[in-house]
């Protein structure tokens, strides 16, 4: 008798509104990473009629494309703000101007709304990213682990003689040895340009080169 095969786990969807080239490669390179689906929306408009169809679990919305009191960013308030307890199953994260982002960083601290200020490094944003689709439930656990294991996923592959995902949690992220070396030498890189830094990044935004 034939069997049905099992159902694969709905695909985590981030519908992103920028209007920033640069930022709009970075962010997709780094989301489809993960397996992700991304879509980028035009305008406030588009973003209200995608979160209708609710195939969303994150959205990613620049802050100066949508304003404070326009209709798209009181339903993502609302989106964001709704327990998990009580069906809320979307969440938020705000894109902040590199200038002239006071008024909005401001706003969204008193509304306890998450967001990210431009610069920013990719990694980062990711943990962010990760926080908010853990809080949800949409992954398992934060994505910052791979830090930890990285040098240990390493040694494995090098042991087993295969690959090896970078990400174990997720299967269809394999990696070959080149592209490893290619993160762990990304990773350096940061670290360097970290600790010549006077004081630590603590905000986040446009992908820094």
């Amino acid at each position: 008798m034939a069997t049905t095969p099992p159902v694969a786990p709905a695909q985590i969807g981030i519908l992103i509104l920028d209007d920033d080239q640069a930022t709009q490669g970075a962010l997709r390179q780094v989301l489809d990473a993960e397996g992700w689906r991304v879509r980028f929306v035009p305008d406030g408009r588009a973003l209200l009629a995608e979160l209708a169809t609710g195939e969303w679990s994150l959205v990613i919305a620049s802050i100066a494309l949508t304003g404070l009191d326009s209709s798209a960013f009181l339903m993502m308030k609302e989106l964001s703000s709704a327990p998990v307890e009580e069906g809320g199953r979307v969440r938020v994260l705000f894109l902040i101007p590199e200038s002239g982002g006071d008024a909005f960083t401001k706003a969204l601290d008193q509304l306890h709304m998450p967001y990210v200020a431009r610069p920013f490094h990719l990694h980062d944003f990711l943990d962010k990213v990760s926080d908010l689709l853990v809080e949800i439930k949409a992954i398992n656990a934060p994505i910052r682990q791979v830090r930890y294991e990285f040098g240990e996923l390493r040694k494995a592959k090098k042991q087993a003689g295969r690959n090896t995902s970078m990400f174990p949690s997720r299967d269809s992220a394999v990696y070959t040895e080149e592209e490893l070396a290619e993160y762990e030498k990304q990773e350096q890189e940061i670290s360097i340009q970290r600790k010549k830094r006077r004081k630590p990044l603590t905000d986040l935004g446009r992908p820094l080169p």
